[in-house]
């Protein structure tokens, strides 16, 4: 299968090295990988740039935007410039360049795509250091197909729209692959190393847009409070709880575009709640 991998990176000169050494190091490689660097200030482009030069699949493109941080979007809109440059691809991913990958990683979700025909998402998980331990980054469950490191079967892909610019795409994403009945998964096995801990840069207003992205997809304002509070507890921030309520009221008062159609956002309510209630069965 032909994998192509799209990396955003702003500034990561810092991982680039250690991530781009997992990807030549796989028992199964890509067939490219394009680092997009995003207005980087720093080495970024001259350590692509080295990797490019020693390894014909590897290439690095310049996007000049904005310094400002847009959670979501920034990182969408610079992974959708990488996306107009790749070749024919069966498996497309999003991957971002603060990662190590373990060296089976691209064989490993191969096997489950040849296995599996309705197979559209898959990954594997991200775990970050403590003290001298690597743990999981416990703010999702393992179920969840994590951003960071996600393949897409180019049906799956095209069927979905695309990735949407903003903050919940790696979660609508996943809804609308079950919407349109393509299967999700998660390999535990895959332990993949996350050097900088996800929502390092966050703020206040950063949160708020957890609730906005609750409001493109339709959650309605009870299951909005149920997911901000099981996000709030997870990350241990009970500021969490109000600023994605505040945001989810701010966007529908606003009446800001939503991610998906009323009838996927009835299908998405509806296999939120079952998730909810199954828990209590």
């Amino acid at each position: 299968m032909r994998i192509s991998i799209v990396i955003p990176a702003h500034n990561e000169a810092a991982f680039l090295k250690d991530c781009l050494d997992s990807f030549v190091a796989q028992t199964y490689l890509p067939n490219e990988i394009i680092v997009v660097d995003d207005n980087s200030s720093d080495d970024t482009f001259k350590i692509v740039q080295s990797y490019a030069q020693k390894y014909d699949w590897i290439k690095v493109l310049q996007r000049n935007s904005t310094d400002k941080h847009v959670p979501g979007k920034k990182v969408i809109d610079t992974f959708n410039f990488g996306l107009e440059h790749t070749l024919e691809y069966d498996l497309i991913g999003k991957f971002d360049a603060d990662i190590i990958l373990p060296n089976n990683y691209f064989e490993l979700i191969v096997n489950q795509f040849q296995a599996n025909w309705k197979l559209g998402m898959c990954s594997g998980l991200l775990y970050i250091k403590k003290a001298d331990d690597w743990v999981y980054e416990n703010i999702a469950d393992k179920s969840h197909v994590r951003g960071p490191i996600k393949l897409y079967h180019k049906a799956c892909f095209n069927k979905i729209g695309g990735l949407r610019p903003g903050v919940g795409w790696d979660t609508v994403d996943t809804l609308l692959a079950k919407y349109h009945d393509f299967d999700t998964l998660t390999l535990p096995e895959l332990k993949v190393k996350h050097l900088r801990p996800t929502g390092h840069g966050y703020s206040s207003k950063n949160y708020q847009t957890k609730g906005v992205a609750m409001y493109k997809m339709r959650y309605r304002i009870v299951l909005t409070k149920i997911a901000a509070l099981k996000m709030a507890w997870q990350a241990k921030s009970p500021g969490l709880y109000f600023q994605a309520v505040f945001g989810y009221l701010k966007a529908f008062f606003q009446r800001q575009p939503r991610y998906v159609s009323k009838k996927e956002g009835k299908f998405i309510r509806s296999y939120r709640w079952r998730g909810i209630w199954s828990k209590f069965s």
